[in-house]
């Protein structure tokens, strides 16, 4: 979670700045390394006889850890600046919310199993689940984007640009936007077998 220590990059004169910060260098992939080796250290002054293993491997894990948060929130709808400072573009799959609790809990819930049994065997189930929700999400992704493009169609409406994200805290109910003749037109499609719209 140290990526996410950008939040308190904040100014009082500007209330939209952590905006700006969240997400950004500390997500890139040319920070993996610097994050990491700052998160290291300080797991390796304060528990190092406690863990019994080296930094090398203390570091490694952090990199782990930085690289998979910055490519994990690049699958939601907010995005991430991966190629900080090379380009400012906020890279985003739109496959998730950005609080998810059917990804979250049970990622957690088999997290703490793991910990508390010992057993890594509830860890390597939580990444399984994470793979699994993620490709769900995709395929919603997709299914919502052809249920616009098909409710754009059935308008006479050619967008300029069109875009659909999951709603709040689930990937059932997805959010359409498109831009045509000047006009935006929102709606909301349940992606199934038998899409559902609401306009």
């Amino acid at each position: 979670m140290a990526p996410d220590l950008d939040i308190v990059i904040q100014d009082p004169n500007d209330t939209l700045q952590f905006l700006e910060f969240h997400r950004q260098f500390s997500h890139s992939l040319i920070f993996i390394p610097i994050g990491s080796a700052f998160v290291a250290i300080a797991i390796y002054a304060l528990l190092r006889k406690r863990l019994g293993i080296s930094f090398s491997k203390i570091w490694l894990f952090c990199v782990l850890g930085f690289a998979t948060h910055g490519l994990l929130d690049t699958a939601t709808s907010y995005g991430t600046v991966l190629l900080w400072p090379f380009d400012n573009t906020r890279y985003s799959f739109s496959i998730i919310s950005v609080i998810d609790p059917l990804l979250t809990l049970p990622v957690v819930a088999l997290v703490c199993i793991g910990v508390i049994r010992k057993d890594g065997s509830w860890g390597r189930a939580a990444v399984i689940w994470t793979l699994t929700y993620l490709l769900i999400g995709a395929w919603q992704h997709q299914s919502a984007l052809r249920a616009a493009q098909a409710l754009a169609d059935t308008r006479g409406h050619q967008p300029a640009r069109l875009t659909v994200k999951p709603t709040f805290a689930n990937i059932i109910l997805w959010r359409s936007i498109y831009e045509t003749n000047g006009r935006f037109y929102v709606d909301a499609i349940r992606p199934t077998l038998w899409p559902t719209t609401y306009t």
